[in-house]
């Protein structure tokens, strides 16, 4: 009995974390996909994709983001790459410090800093003024540029400045990897700097580069929140949205999905198997450490230009929502002419904006708990045990890093639409049986219902939907953060504690989780910011007031049209950037380098 219980404990955890990832990842998926091949009347066509991959617009919608993805992920590389060479090859004072800065930016969606980018940088903004001001331009003798200009470069930097720290994370960790044996027998042979980090240093990060990359281009790819705001929108996603947005559910959307679900899925798959496979000459370890080269004051104040032109470009969208936030008056002037607190009190005085808060709080509350359960039990078995099939579980528990938010909101709009959520309507899903595999989790998420439904009758269904949408999408996070803690700690401390008469679970209470603590803090942190500003989840599954979170109610201001409505969601994002920012410096704090491992695909 002693032998068999590691067994059962291990097939029960797989079969539990089969079974959430199969009804909440892959069934909405293939209900949103079968959505656009089925006639109404039941069979199967594919008339619907076929006029979706013949229509103009598609096409141009298609190419528009694909061309939108490669300049966000070629401009978040650039601005990436030197602060990550910098910190990997150099010592100099502040370097902690500033890369801790870098993270920053990822604690606003560019969504929101767009608002305070079209006030600044449009035709008749802040910085054109400011040009005038100093003599630059005259605006008597010719109109000013409008440095957006149709939306697609005003897209493209604010979704790059939001994402290279996921690239200046993935560079970092790459570059510490790289044995330091191979640039030295390359400068040996008589190679410059610039010629070893191209035919050297470069190929050898190239893996940590598109592990990044391929993250970076999923997202913007499939961005809806910023080119809504910029008024970008000839993009299959905001047209998907559009749909979405009021329970289009028919197969011309549908068939749609599956085009940007393949078209995701394919890039992820290119990224991961293709361009990011690691050179066979190299190790995977560097044999010794990097030597870090200490800088003298003028290197070191060289090295803070770069990091501070990085950070006063990537903290400029902040700086706009802040100004925004605070301005009274902001009319035909560089800066506001008049601040005032109303805004920041207004967002916790009225009942529909504090109530967006506190659900966000809930639903990514919950969300967390939910991921660190199952992120911790899928991170013990793809990193401990011995079991059949945990490859394969640990690359579907990173699959929500390929598919789109936007998809697995649309599968969830799809089993709404059949009746598989809501009132009974999970029982309609699982079945009547009797039997405990189909019962439990029916009777649970019926009881969850319950629970949601007696907080607030007209947001239980939703809520629901959200609290699953966030606890999918961010499981990875979950996984990645807990399993770096687990890869640190050496079996043979848990073996000796079971050597001397600890049982499993006394082992891991005792031994295991004290060692890990600081990775599941981090993980759950990390976890619970990203769920909290999670953006097409919300702004497709959110449709009531009342189950608004706080990046729908951010957008529903936005986009009212009333005179105060950008001061209004920028004072949201304020309160937004304050959370995540104190949550993303305690991750950093307790994982240092090897958050970087989070967001490795």
């Amino acid at each position: 009995m002693s032998r068999l219980a590691p067994f059962l404990g291990r097939s029960s955890g797989m079969l539990v974390l089969w079974l959430f990832l199969g009804l909440f990842l892959l069934a909405p998926i293939v209900m949103a996909i079968q959505g656009g091949f089925r006639e109404e009347a039941g069979g199967f066509t594919f008339q619907y994709l076929h006029r979706a991959l013949t229509s103009g617009p598609f096409l141009g919608q298609l190419l528009n983001g694909l061309v939108l993805a490669c300049c966000t992920t070629v401009l978040s590389i650039l601005i990436a790459l030197p602060p990550a060479i910098l910190r990997a090859r150099y010592r100099f004072v502040g370097q902690g410090l500033l890369g801790m800065l870098l993270l920053v930016p990822m604690i606003l969606p560019p969504f929101v800093g767009a608002l305070a980018i079209r006030h600044m940088f449009s035709q008749f903004g802040a910085f054109n003024l400011l040009l005038e001001r100093v003599g630059v331009l005259d605006f008597a003798s010719a109109l000013p540029p409008d440095w957006l200009g149709s939306g697609f470069a005003g897209v493209v930097v604010l979704q790059a400045l939001h994402l290279f720290p996921i690239l200046y994370l993935n560079a970092s960790a790459a570059l510490a990897n790289v044995d330091p044996a191979y640039q030295q027998a390359a400068r040996n042979l008589g190679a410059s700097p610039w010629q070893t980090f191209r035919r050297v240093t470069l190929p050898l990060i190239r893996p940590g580069l598109f592990a990044g990359g391929t993250i970076v281009f999923i997202w913007s790819f499939t961005d809806i929140g910023t080119p809504l705001i910029v008024g970008y929108d000839p993009l299959l996603p905001v047209a998907i949205f559009r749909g979405l947005s009021v329970s289009d559910v028919s197969p011309s959307i549908l068939s749609l999905v599956f085009v940007l679900l393949s078209s995701s899925l394919t890039f992820y798959v290119l990224g991961k198997f293709l361009f990011g496979r690691a050179v066979p000459a190299a190790s995977s370890k560097a044999s010794v450490a990097a030597e870090l080269r200490p800088l003298g004051p003028a290197a070191t104040i060289g090295a803070w230009l770069v990091f501070g032109t990085v950070l006063v470009a990537a903290l400029l969208p902040h700086a706009g929502v802040m100004l925004t936030a605070f301005s009274a008056r902001w009319v035909n002037t560089v800066l506001p002419s008049e601040y005032t607190w109303q805004h920041m009190i207004f967002v916790v005085t009225r009942p529909d904006t504090l109530g967006a808060v506190k659900n966000s709080l809930a639903y990514a509350g919950t969300s967390t708990v939910i991921d660190l359960i199952l992120g911790g039990l899928a991170a013990w078995l793809i990193v401990r045990a011995r079991v059949r099939g945990r490859t394969l579980l640990d690359a579907l528990v990173m699959l929500p890093l390929a598919v789109p938010g936007i998809i697995i909101a649309a599968g969830y709009i799809a089993m709404t639409a059949a009746g598989l959520a809501g009132p009974d309507g999970w029982s309609r899903w699982f079945g009547d049986s009797d039997s405990w595999v189909v019962a439990w989790p029916r009777n649970a998420l019926d009881s969850l219902d319950d629970w949601l439904r007696s907080m607030s009758p007209t947001r239980g269904a939703v809520a629901l939907l959200l609290i699953i949408a966030y606890a999918v999408r961010r499981l990875p996070f979950a996984v990645r953060g807990i399993s770096a803690g687990l890869q640190q700690v050496p079996e043979s401390l848990v073996e000796a504690a079971r050597n001397l008469g600890a049982g499993p679970l006394t082992a891991s209470r005792k031994i295991t989780l004290p060692l890990i603590a600081a990775n599941v803090i981090a993980a759950g942190v990390l976890t619970f910011a990203f769920a909290v500003l999670e953006v097409s989840d919300s702004l497709i599954l959110a449709q009531t007031t009342a189950s608004y979170p706080i990046t729908k109610a951010m957008y529903a201001q936005a986009t009212s049209g009333n005179t105060d409505a950008a001061n209004i969601a920028s004072a949201m994002g304020v309160y937004g950037m304050a959370l995540l920012g104190g949550t993303l410096a305690l991750a950093s704090a307790l994982m240092g380098k090897r958050l970087g491992a989070i967001f490795r695909t």
